[in-house]
């Protein structure tokens, strides 16, 4: 077998055995969140919107993922289309990890823009041959080895159009490194909350589409997967705004056989996770599916799940937003401001619906990420923009109107410049 291809899968094993990591015996941390209440109403709930934003899991327990080993088998499914790297090639193929090739940072470490040749692992000059990721993992970062092995694991063996690709890895001496395909677009987060123009409502019901697509695949396998860890952040975007899940650190093989759910440490981020998971540690694929309402609030609103610099009341999206979810008459205040009614009525009545449904108190009445599918999927093709009602209702309003005599009867100077001042009235930022 070729020493490039992913034939190592006893060296992994070996290498999580053997790994120095922290125990996870600190339960008791001044961190770790309390799971005294298994009863989930609109009174712990209150507590859980309440609290900040931060990592689930204490820094030093995240070191390590033993509630990991049960990822997917991969005895008889090696994985072999993974090639594995040198840190040489990888050092090479990022210009010795380059201050300005970084593409971002997080939890596990720095990720790094790279090229490799086509058919191998040989470093590329820039500009040539395919264009990577390289994540390297930070010897104290706060996710540790394990997580590294989960990452592989899962990568290795799961593939769908929503799926990030791990092409290899580099497990040398002291360092770990994942090679993945170049997402041009980054993360949904930034487009969302770090650029200046808006992204468009059609790409915003595509991506939250793909988004769903990838969650259906994982929870609907012969050995379905939790993915743990859904938020904006781990959406990366194609040149075309398709949407792949990556990261896949946290997740977990789900229940099977006659279980209900999987008990496990607690772990992900404040505003993402279902609160039953945070106060009971039992961990379904409804679980998931929590966190994809918050993100669709996201999607929908342009709000952040949580957000310190907001008023008290408007700090956690889901807080903020569950009363207007709840009452249709006040559904269209949830829309994203900045989209100037470039959006489509029947869209954000569906999408706001959905997210409702999807932030359920109780998880059972969640709907399925099949279901969510078939709900977004009609979505794409609808346009009944607000602003073309807007402007249909400004135009009826503008219109001469006749008095009973028969005279002309016009609008006020002050009416026509509201008319004609109004930044619904511009036509910018219309819905690609």
């Amino acid at each position: 077998m070729d020493n490039n291809k992913c034939g190592c899968w006893a060296v992994l094993r070996r290498g999580v055995s053997g790994a120095n990591c922290k125990s996870s015996s600190s339960s008791d941390s001044a961190n770790t969140i309390p799971r005294t209440s298994l009863v989930y109403d609109a009174a712990t709930e209150t507590r859980y919107l309440n609290a900040s934003n931060r990592d689930l899991c204490p820094p030093n327990e995240a070191q390590l993922s033993s509630d990991n080993p049960d990822a997917p088998s991969s005895d008889g499914k090696s994985p072999c289309q993974l090639l594995q790297f040198t840190f040489h090639e990888l050092k090479s193929a990022t210009g010795n990890f380059r201050p300005d090739s970084i593409l971002g940072e997080g939890g596990f470490g720095y990720v790094f823009k790279g090229w490799i040749e086509e058919n191998g692992t040989a470093p590329a000059k820039p500009g040539s041959g395919i264009t990577v990721a390289v994540k390297s993992l930070k010897p104290d970062g706060l996710q540790g080895h394990r997580e590294w092995v989960a990452e592989v694991d899962f990568l290795g063996q799961l593939h769908h159009p929503n799926l990030v690709k791990l092409i290899g890895y580099c497990i040398e001496d002291d360092q770990r490194l994942l090679v993945y395909e170049f997402m041009t677009r980054g993360s949904l987060e930034n487009h969302l909350f770090r650029r200046t123009i808006p992204l468009p409502w059609s790409n915003r019901i595509k991506i939250a589409l793909g988004a769903a697509k990838g969650l259906a695949f994982l929870h609907g396998g012969s050995e379905p997967v939790i993915y743990r860890d859904f938020k904006t952040s781990n959406i990366l975007l194609d040149s075309e705004y398709n949407a792949k899940l990556s990261d896949f650190g946290l997740a977990k093989a789900g229940p099977q056989g006659d279980k209900t759910h999987v008990s496990t440490r607690v772990v992900g981020t404040y505003g993402y996770a279902a609160p039953e998971y945070v106060m009971t540690g039992h961990l379904t694929s409804k679980s998931d599916v929590y966190s994809f309402g918050v993100v669709l609030l996201e999607v929908l609103t342009g709000r952040r799940s949580m957000d310190k610099k907001r008023p008290s009341g408007e700090q956690n999206l889901v807080a903020w937003a569950r009363p207007y979810l709840a009452d249709k008459r006040k559904l269209y205040q949830l829309a994203d401001p900045r989209l100037e009614l470039n959006y489509s009525l029947k869209g954000v009545q569906k999408v706001s619906q959905l997210a409702y449904n999807c932030l359920s108190r109780d998880p059972k009445s969640r709907p399925t990420m099949d279901e969510i599918v078939k709900v977004l999927t009609p979505l794409q093709d609808l346009n009944d923009l607000a602003i073309l009602s807007y402007h249909s209702r400004l135009s009826q309003q503008g219109r001469r109107k006749k008095r009973p005599d028969g005279t002309q009867h016009h609008l006020t100077s002050a009416q026509h410049k509201s008319i004609r001042d109004s930044p619904l009235n511009t036509g910018k930022q219309r819905c690609r």
